[in-house]
Protein backbone atom coordinates (compact mmCIF):
# COMPACT_ATOMS: atom_id res chain seq x y z
CA UNK A 1 0.00 0.00 0.00
CA UNK A 2 0.98 3.34 -1.11
CA UNK A 3 0.68 6.38 1.59
CA UNK A 4 -0.05 9.49 -0.64
CA UNK A 5 0.79 13.15 0.76
CA UNK A 6 -0.32 16.48 -1.02
CA UNK A 7 1.19 18.86 0.94
CA UNK A 8 1.80 22.85 0.67
CA UNK A 9 3.08 25.29 2.73
CA UNK A 10 3.79 29.38 2.09
CA UNK A 11 7.50 30.95 3.84
CA UNK A 12 9.92 32.09 3.02
CA UNK A 13 13.15 30.61 1.58
CA UNK A 14 15.93 32.99 1.04
CA UNK A 15 17.53 30.19 -1.15
CA UNK A 16 15.17 27.40 -2.57
CA UNK A 17 18.33 25.55 -4.47
CA UNK A 18 20.41 25.01 -1.27
CA UNK A 19 16.95 22.79 0.07
CA UNK A 20 16.72 20.66 -3.17
CA UNK A 21 19.53 18.64 -2.92
CA UNK A 22 19.01 17.27 0.76
CA UNK A 23 15.34 17.00 0.10
CA UNK A 24 15.79 14.96 -3.20
CA UNK A 25 18.59 13.09 -2.03
CA UNK A 26 16.00 12.07 1.08
CA UNK A 27 13.44 11.03 -1.32
CA UNK A 28 15.20 8.59 -3.19
CA UNK A 29 17.06 7.27 -0.20
CA UNK A 30 13.40 6.13 1.52
CA UNK A 31 11.61 5.01 -2.01
CA UNK A 32 9.45 8.06 -2.09
CA UNK A 33 8.49 9.34 -5.57
CA UNK A 34 6.12 11.89 -6.68
CA UNK A 35 6.88 16.33 -7.21
CA UNK A 36 8.24 18.64 -4.74
CA UNK A 37 8.29 22.57 -5.97
CA UNK A 38 10.60 24.90 -4.38
CA UNK A 39 10.46 28.83 -4.64
CA UNK A 40 11.15 31.77 -2.70
CA UNK A 41 7.75 31.81 -1.75
CA UNK A 42 6.87 27.91 -0.24
CA UNK A 43 7.13 24.63 -1.04
CA UNK A 44 3.96 22.67 -2.30
CA UNK A 45 3.62 19.06 -4.25
CA UNK A 46 2.16 15.89 -3.93
CA UNK A 47 4.49 12.46 -3.03
CA UNK A 48 3.73 8.81 -2.37
CA UNK A 49 5.67 5.89 -0.96
CA UNK A 50 5.63 3.58 2.21
CA UNK A 51 4.53 4.89 5.55
CA UNK A 52 8.43 5.24 7.05
CA UNK A 53 9.48 6.99 4.18
CA UNK A 54 6.53 9.65 3.67
CA UNK A 55 7.15 10.48 7.59
CA UNK A 56 11.03 10.93 6.94
CA UNK A 57 10.07 13.15 4.21
CA UNK A 58 7.26 15.19 6.33
CA UNK A 59 9.93 15.33 9.39
CA UNK A 60 12.22 16.82 7.11
CA UNK A 61 9.85 19.61 5.39
CA UNK A 62 8.26 20.42 8.88
CA UNK A 63 12.08 21.31 9.88
CA UNK A 64 12.33 23.91 7.12
CA UNK A 65 11.85 27.55 7.48
CA UNK A 66 8.58 28.75 8.59
CA UNK A 67 7.06 24.78 7.73
CA UNK A 68 6.90 23.75 11.56
CA UNK A 69 3.32 24.06 11.04
CA UNK A 70 3.06 22.40 7.97
CA UNK A 71 -0.53 20.31 7.38
CA UNK A 72 -1.12 17.65 4.55
CA UNK A 73 -3.86 15.19 3.05
CA UNK A 74 -3.53 11.33 2.67
CA UNK A 75 -5.18 9.00 1.43
CA UNK A 76 -3.76 5.68 -0.07
CA UNK A 77 -3.43 3.43 -3.66
CA UNK A 78 -2.74 -0.11 -4.08
CA UNK A 79 -0.54 0.81 -7.03
CA UNK A 80 2.07 3.47 -7.46
CA UNK A 81 1.29 7.16 -8.13
CA UNK A 82 3.91 7.71 -9.65
CA UNK A 83 7.07 6.71 -11.59
CA UNK A 84 9.83 8.93 -10.28
CA UNK A 85 10.76 11.19 -7.96
CA UNK A 86 11.15 15.31 -8.50
CA UNK A 87 12.08 18.16 -6.90
CA UNK A 88 11.86 21.42 -8.61
CA UNK A 89 12.72 24.83 -8.30
CA UNK A 90 9.98 27.62 -9.26
CA UNK A 91 9.36 31.34 -9.63
CA UNK A 92 6.10 30.27 -7.79
CA UNK A 93 4.73 27.12 -6.29
CA UNK A 94 1.18 27.70 -7.81
CA UNK A 95 1.41 30.18 -10.61
CA UNK A 96 -0.75 33.12 -10.76
CA UNK A 97 1.70 35.33 -12.12
CA UNK A 98 0.53 38.29 -9.63
CA UNK A 99 3.80 39.39 -7.99
CA UNK A 100 1.59 41.93 -5.18
CA UNK A 101 0.08 38.43 -4.02
CA UNK A 102 1.10 37.07 -0.91
CA UNK A 103 -0.64 34.84 1.56
CA UNK A 104 1.51 35.04 4.46
CA UNK A 105 -0.06 38.49 4.53
CA UNK A 106 -3.81 37.70 4.60
CA UNK A 107 -6.28 35.52 2.61
CA UNK A 108 -10.15 34.36 3.09
CA UNK A 109 -11.78 32.98 6.03
CA UNK A 110 -11.22 29.63 6.30
CA UNK A 111 -14.50 27.38 6.37
CA UNK A 112 -13.90 23.57 7.63
CA UNK A 113 -15.88 21.04 5.75
CA UNK A 114 -18.57 20.43 7.82
CA UNK A 115 -19.28 23.73 7.44
CA UNK A 116 -19.27 24.45 3.70
CA UNK A 117 -22.70 22.91 2.51
CA UNK A 118 -24.51 26.03 4.58
CA UNK A 119 -22.34 28.64 3.59
CA UNK A 120 -22.55 28.01 -0.21
CA UNK A 121 -26.68 27.78 0.30
CA UNK A 122 -26.85 31.05 1.18
CA UNK A 123 -28.34 33.23 -1.23
CA UNK A 124 -25.94 35.93 -1.11
CA UNK A 125 -22.97 33.69 -1.80
CA UNK A 126 -21.43 33.02 -5.27
CA UNK A 127 -19.60 29.84 -5.71
CA UNK A 128 -16.53 29.93 -7.61
CA UNK A 129 -14.37 27.00 -8.80
CA UNK A 130 -10.55 28.01 -9.04
CA UNK A 131 -9.58 25.07 -10.81
CA UNK A 132 -8.66 24.77 -15.12
CA UNK A 133 -11.37 24.04 -17.11
CA UNK A 134 -10.40 20.05 -17.65
CA UNK A 135 -10.42 19.44 -14.42
CA UNK A 136 -13.92 21.29 -13.81
CA UNK A 137 -15.43 19.03 -16.28
CA UNK A 138 -15.45 15.90 -13.89
CA UNK A 139 -16.95 17.03 -10.89
CA UNK A 140 -17.47 19.93 -9.23
CA UNK A 141 -20.31 21.63 -6.04
CA UNK A 142 -23.62 22.01 -7.26
CA UNK A 143 -24.38 25.56 -8.66
CA UNK A 144 -20.46 26.68 -7.94
CA UNK A 145 -19.67 29.15 -10.70
CA UNK A 146 -16.83 28.27 -13.70
CA UNK A 147 -14.47 30.64 -14.65
CA UNK A 148 -13.55 28.25 -17.93
CA UNK A 149 -9.39 29.14 -17.32
CA UNK A 150 -7.16 26.95 -19.64
CA UNK A 151 -4.82 27.81 -16.25
CA UNK A 152 -4.65 29.30 -12.82
CA UNK A 153 -2.80 32.03 -14.40
CA UNK A 154 -5.58 33.18 -16.26
CA UNK A 155 -8.35 33.63 -13.09
CA UNK A 156 -7.15 37.54 -12.23
CA UNK A 157 -7.84 38.40 -15.77
CA UNK A 158 -10.96 36.17 -15.63
CA UNK A 159 -11.99 37.70 -12.23
CA UNK A 160 -11.18 41.72 -14.01
CA UNK A 161 -13.65 40.65 -16.72
CA UNK A 162 -16.47 39.48 -14.64
CA UNK A 163 -16.12 41.45 -11.39
CA UNK A 164 -19.23 43.31 -12.10
CA UNK A 165 -21.30 40.30 -11.71
CA UNK A 166 -20.58 39.67 -7.76
CA UNK A 167 -21.69 43.43 -6.41
CA UNK A 168 -23.06 42.84 -2.81
CA UNK A 169 -21.90 39.45 -2.60
CA UNK A 170 -19.93 37.50 -0.55
CA UNK A 171 -17.28 35.49 -2.76
CA UNK A 172 -16.79 31.77 -1.42
CA UNK A 173 -13.74 29.83 -3.41
CA UNK A 174 -12.54 26.44 -3.66
CA UNK A 175 -9.76 23.86 -5.23
CA UNK A 176 -8.95 20.99 -4.73
CA UNK A 177 -5.92 20.86 -1.73
CA UNK A 178 -6.66 24.62 -0.82
CA UNK A 179 -3.34 25.93 -2.26
CA UNK A 180 -4.91 27.83 -5.17
CA UNK A 181 -7.42 29.46 -2.83
CA UNK A 182 -4.63 30.93 -0.96
CA UNK A 183 -3.52 32.64 -3.72
CA UNK A 184 -7.17 33.83 -5.09
CA UNK A 185 -8.15 35.32 -1.63
CA UNK A 186 -5.29 37.02 -1.13
CA UNK A 187 -6.12 38.34 -4.55
CA UNK A 188 -9.96 39.21 -4.30
CA UNK A 189 -8.97 41.04 -0.56
CA UNK A 190 -6.37 42.93 -2.88
CA UNK A 191 -9.02 44.04 -5.07
CA UNK A 192 -11.38 44.92 -2.31
CA UNK A 193 -13.93 42.24 -2.04
CA UNK A 194 -15.09 42.46 1.73
CA UNK A 195 -15.93 39.18 2.13
CA UNK A 196 -14.23 35.93 1.02
CA UNK A 197 -14.22 32.26 2.05
CA UNK A 198 -12.58 29.00 1.23
CA UNK A 199 -12.69 25.56 1.48
CA UNK A 200 -10.64 24.75 4.14
CA UNK A 201 -8.08 21.51 2.91
CA UNK A 202 -10.06 21.94 -0.35
CA UNK A 203 -12.00 19.73 -2.19
CA UNK A 204 -9.94 16.29 -1.02
CA UNK A 205 -10.88 17.51 2.48
CA UNK A 206 -14.65 17.84 1.66
CA UNK A 207 -14.41 14.34 0.32
CA UNK A 208 -13.17 13.10 3.51
CA UNK A 209 -15.01 14.42 5.85
CA UNK A 210 -18.86 14.57 4.27
CA UNK A 211 -20.27 11.66 3.67
CA UNK A 212 -22.08 11.27 0.09
CA UNK A 213 -25.25 11.76 1.43
CA UNK A 214 -24.78 14.83 2.83
CA UNK A 215 -22.44 15.97 0.08
CA UNK A 216 -23.17 18.73 -2.54
CA UNK A 217 -20.06 17.48 -4.72
CA UNK A 218 -21.10 16.20 -8.35
CA UNK A 219 -18.55 13.66 -10.14
CA UNK A 220 -15.16 13.46 -9.30
CA UNK A 221 -12.33 15.18 -8.55
CA UNK A 222 -8.92 15.07 -10.64
CA UNK A 223 -5.65 14.83 -8.93
CA UNK A 224 -2.28 15.36 -10.40
CA UNK A 225 -1.25 11.47 -9.77
CA UNK A 226 -1.52 8.15 -11.75
CA UNK A 227 -5.09 7.17 -9.58
CA UNK A 228 -6.44 10.44 -11.90
CA UNK A 229 -9.98 10.98 -9.71
CA UNK A 230 -11.24 10.39 -6.65
CA UNK A 231 -14.64 10.29 -5.29
CA UNK A 232 -15.69 10.30 -1.52
CA UNK A 233 -13.77 8.98 0.74
CA UNK A 234 -10.87 9.45 -1.61
CA UNK A 235 -11.64 6.34 -3.38
CA UNK A 236 -10.13 5.86 -6.77
CA UNK A 237 -12.58 7.34 -9.58
CA UNK A 238 -13.08 5.90 -12.93
CA UNK A 239 -11.47 7.81 -15.01
CA UNK A 240 -8.21 7.62 -17.00
CA UNK A 241 -5.64 10.02 -18.41
CA UNK A 242 -4.89 10.68 -21.96
CA UNK A 243 -0.73 11.19 -22.06
CA UNK A 244 -1.21 13.13 -24.93
CA UNK A 245 -3.06 15.95 -23.02
CA UNK A 246 -2.92 15.13 -19.21
CA UNK A 247 -6.96 15.24 -19.32
CA UNK A 248 -8.94 12.97 -17.85
CA UNK A 249 -10.97 10.18 -19.80
CA UNK A 250 -13.72 7.75 -19.10
CA UNK A 251 -12.84 4.22 -19.89
CA UNK A 252 -15.51 4.02 -22.89
CA UNK A 253 -13.75 7.24 -23.89
CA UNK A 254 -11.08 4.34 -25.41
CA UNK A 255 -13.16 3.14 -27.63
CA UNK A 256 -13.96 6.98 -29.88
CA UNK A 257 -11.78 6.30 -33.14
CA UNK A 258 -9.70 9.36 -31.68
CA UNK A 259 -8.45 7.67 -29.09
CA UNK A 260 -4.65 5.94 -29.24
CA UNK A 261 -2.86 4.87 -26.32
CA UNK A 262 -0.05 7.64 -24.93
CA UNK A 263 -0.71 9.96 -28.07
CA UNK A 264 -4.15 11.31 -28.35
CA UNK A 265 -8.21 11.33 -27.28
CA UNK A 266 -11.37 13.20 -28.19
CA UNK A 267 -9.91 16.13 -26.30
CA UNK A 268 -7.24 16.54 -28.29
CA UNK A 269 -6.80 14.99 -31.45
CA UNK A 270 -6.66 18.21 -33.50
CA UNK A 271 -4.78 20.12 -30.76
CA UNK A 272 -1.47 18.68 -31.64
CA UNK A 273 1.01 18.17 -34.94
CA UNK A 274 1.91 15.15 -36.68
CA UNK A 275 5.24 15.65 -35.42
CA UNK A 276 4.03 15.48 -31.58
CA UNK A 277 2.35 12.13 -32.13
CA UNK A 278 4.95 10.50 -33.53
CA UNK A 279 7.21 11.82 -30.68
CA UNK A 280 4.47 10.37 -28.11
CA UNK A 281 3.88 6.77 -29.87
CA UNK A 282 7.95 6.67 -29.55
CA UNK A 283 7.77 7.56 -26.01
CA UNK A 284 4.50 5.08 -25.81
CA UNK A 285 6.83 2.49 -27.49
CA UNK A 286 9.37 3.01 -25.03
CA UNK A 287 7.14 2.53 -21.94
CA UNK A 288 5.15 -0.65 -23.45
CA UNK A 289 8.91 -2.22 -23.70
CA UNK A 290 10.02 -0.99 -20.43
CA UNK A 291 7.07 -2.63 -19.03
CA UNK A 292 8.04 -6.33 -20.51
CA UNK A 293 11.14 -5.73 -19.00
CA UNK A 294 9.27 -5.38 -15.93
CA UNK A 295 10.82 -2.13 -15.65
CA UNK A 296 9.21 0.69 -14.05
CA UNK A 297 7.85 3.45 -16.04
CA UNK A 298 5.00 5.18 -15.69
CA UNK A 299 4.03 8.69 -17.07
CA UNK A 300 4.05 11.62 -14.65
CA UNK A 301 -0.24 12.20 -14.73
CA UNK A 302 1.15 16.56 -13.31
Amino acid sequence: MYVIAALYQFTRFDDPAALKPALATLCTEQGVKGTLLLAREGINGTIAGPRTGIDAVLKHIRALPGCAALEWKESTSETPPFGKMKVRLKREIVTMGQPDVDPRAQVGHYVDPTEWNELIRQPDVAVIDTRNDYEIAIGTFSGAIDPQTRSFGDFPTWWETNKHRFHNKRIAMFCTGGIRCEKSTNYLLGQGVDEVYHLKGGILSYLEKVSAQESTWQGDCFVFDNRVSVGHGLEPGPHLLCHGCRRPILPDDTARPDYEPGVSCHHCIDETTEADKARFRERQKQIVLARARGEEHLPSAE
